[in-house]
């Protein structure tokens, strides 16, 4: 917490990822509705037209589908941090649960916080930080004096 209210972090890489090979955080997605419930329209059309295409589309992600009675419909993803999150569907369509599955799957499993600065590091420099003009002949980053046109 900070003196703000909110929680805070720096800016890091979930487990170094994209160092050596990107690996997707999220680990299994779970899809329980009913099968004969009118709030479960959407979860049934996107199992018959969607979710094998979205299998396609993530091959690293694991669907279930669960038919349970007299449930609401549930999206449940489940993180390699061992974050698990349930989003209700309860009404929606087959392309809001594909949008909705989409999102889960981009995401890190992480809380959504604050960023305390867009860069960080643990051994930082005394030299300062680097950027375009660091290393350029002063020629190009000193300008003389503007005069006035008569």
């Amino acid at each position: 917490m900070t003196g703000r209210g909110s929680p805070s972090r720096f800016l890091a890489a979930v487990l170094h990822n994209g160092v050596g090979r990107y690996v997707r955080q999220l680990q299994r997605l779970q899809l329980l509705f009913s099968p004969t419930s009118s709030d479960s329209r959407g979860a049934r059309q996107f199992v018959e037209e969607a979710a094998m295409d979205f299998a396609r589309q993530h091959p690293d992600v694991v669907l279930y589908v669960s038919p349970r009675s007299g449930r609401a419909p549930v999206l449940m993803a489940e993180y390699l941090n061992g974050t698990v999150r349930e989003e209700p569907i309860t009404s929606k369509t087959s392309e809001e649960i594909v949008q909705l599955a989409t999102k889960l799957a981009r995401q890190s499993g992480l809380d959504i916080i604050r960023i305390r600065k867009p860069f960080h590091t643990d051994n930082p420099s005394i030299q300062g930080q680097w950027h375009p003009l660091t290393n350029k002949p002063s020629a190009l980053t000193v300008q003389g004096p503007r005069l006035q046109p008569k």
